[in-house]
């Protein structure tokens, strides 16, 4: 007979930092690709709307479809990833969607009418969204005891940092490679990141550990310096014993409760997987309105092309170190005061961008609004990441970002119809608040949330000696 040893005290810890290091590193530039893939329609959407010779003629109701398109397809794409993350692991479902996005943008660069260019953008959507609804379960099961929230941040700023290149090529580059070229440079993960990715990228130890596979658990743990979960995933029942024998395959019986979907809306988890949901819908309403039509709206406020999509520079800036800045606060008070703190100061300053001040005043104004709406999402993926248990944790993260496609969806629709039917720039600021200030109360709603422990009783030997540990519900 031979026991099943707990797991190893102290792994390597030089391993272990540049595990972590290399899965932070690799899921951020990923996201960063994203931010880029989704925001770089805004910085061209202007040249659409003014040169029918490029793909057609554009209305601005019909540039917010286009806008919109690549957000049904992350809407799919985040709600299929929350059904395989769970099941088939997080690294397959990233690999496929740094391959998907990829080849799809070299496919909307070579559209030629506007039905190709949506289409273009559906399915590059439906790459982004596996990524946005996968990453967050990685980062939190790799990222240490204490910075999850900052790691969290870390990662997801990859995506208004993204923007932020879309927006800072626009300005350098349209001009010289078009905006074909711009959608060309979306695709560089092909030969870039995933390559990388397949060769240092490795499974979650505690995805692996919650479906019950311990021996390839134990040889990522070996290899990556990352610890064994403190536990064994639980049996149904309230206490089990296993015995093993060296013929026998080391196995564990996969965690309690039910895993992905099904477990994300059972009687502990619906109500905070639905107002999670509806507050993920309000920030990404914001998110696309302000990405999608902000250059436009500053270019009706009478700036010039260059100087409106600097505004779009000066808004995912202030997303990026926003969220840097609250996600130490997250990992010190809890994510949901400082969530709800970074969407009040979205309200606040989008109401702000109608006052006439000077232009530095102005731009200033610009970053804390991204702080409130961009960087209020990363705070919220982290938010939910850390929320739910190891076996629901990926569906948790995709329906945060899928469902909250919705907003996103809504964001350059809503923005296209007001701006089609003749409402002020300032009439459409004021109406973004309002969605502010509605997210604001959906996430004070969010309930705190209650792990509930059951134990796992494992015999080693035929002598009685026994071994427990805990594990989450």
């Amino acid at each position: 007979m031979t026991s099943l040893s707990p797991p190893k005290a102290a792994p390597d810890e030089a391993r272990r930092k540049r595990t972590i290091a290399w899965v932070v590193g690799l899921a951020t530039l990923g996201l960063i690709f994203d931010g880029y893939d989704l925001v770089v329609y805004g910085t061209v959407v202007s040249t659409f709307l003014r040169h029918p010779d490029e793909i057609g003629a554009v209305t601005p109701a019909a540039a917010g479809a286009l806008g919109s398109y690549a957000l049904v397809g992350v809407l799919v794409g985040a709600l299929l990833a929350g059904a395989l993350g769970d099941i088939v692991g997080r690294r397959k479902v990233m690999l496929a969607g740094y391959a998907w996005f990829a080849v799809f943008m070299i496919f909307t660069a070579l559209a030629t009418n506007t039905t190709i260019f949506g289409l273009g953008r559906f399915l590059t959507g439906i790459g982004v969204g596996a990524l946005v609804g996968t990453t967050g379960a990685l980062v939190a099961e790799f990222a240490p005891p204490g910075k999850k929230n900052l790691c969290n941040a870390i990662t997801y700023s990859g995506v208004p940092f993204g923007s932020l290149l879309a927006a800072l090529l626009g300005i350098l580059l349209q001009e010289s490679i078009g905006w074909r070229g711009l959608f060309w440079i979306g695709a560089l993960p092909l030969v870039t990141l995933l390559p990388l990715a397949y060769f240092k990228m490795p499974e979650s130890v505690a995805w692996l550990v919650s479906r019950g596979r311990i021996a390839q658990a134990e040889q990522v743990s070996a290899r990556t310096g990352m610890p064994m979960p403190g536990h064994l995933p639980a049996a149904p029942a309230t206490t089990t014993t296993v015995t093993t024998t060296t013929e026998a395959p080391r196995t564990a019986p996969a965690e309690t409760g039910r895993a992905g979907y099904s477990g994300l809306f059972d009687r502990h988890n619906w109500s905070p997987t639905v107002l999670l949901g509806l507050t993920s819908a309000m920030v990404l309403l914001l998110v696309y309105s302000l990405n999608t039509w902000l250059p436009e709206l500053m270019l009706r406020a009478g700036f010039n092309a260059k100087g409106s999509l600097a505004f779009l520079l000066v808004l995912n800036g202030g997303a990026v170190f926003g969220a840097l800045f609250g996600s130490r606060f997250a990992d010190r008070f809890g994510p949901k005061l400082v969530t709800a703190a970074f969407l009040l100061t979205g309200a606040v300053f989008i109401v702000a961008l109608t006052l006439p001040v000077p232009l530095p005043v102005l731009l200033l104004f610009v970053a804390l609004a991204g702080l409130g709406t961009s960087g209020t999402q990363i705070l919220l993926f982290g938010f939910v990441a850390n929320y739910y248990r190891t076996n629901v944790r990926a569906a948790g993260v995709a329906w945060c970002a899928g469902f909250g496609r919705m907003g996103g969806i809504g964001g350059p629709l809503i923005g296209g119809i007001l701006i089609g039917a003749g409402f002020a720039v300032t009439q459409i600021f004021l109406i973004l608040t309002g969605v502010a200030l509605l997210g604001l109360v959906l996430v004070l709603m969010v309930p705190r949330h209650h792990r509930h422990a059951v134990p796992l009783t494992i015999s080693p030997s035929a002598t009685g000696d026994r071994i427990d540990f805990v594990a989450p519900s």
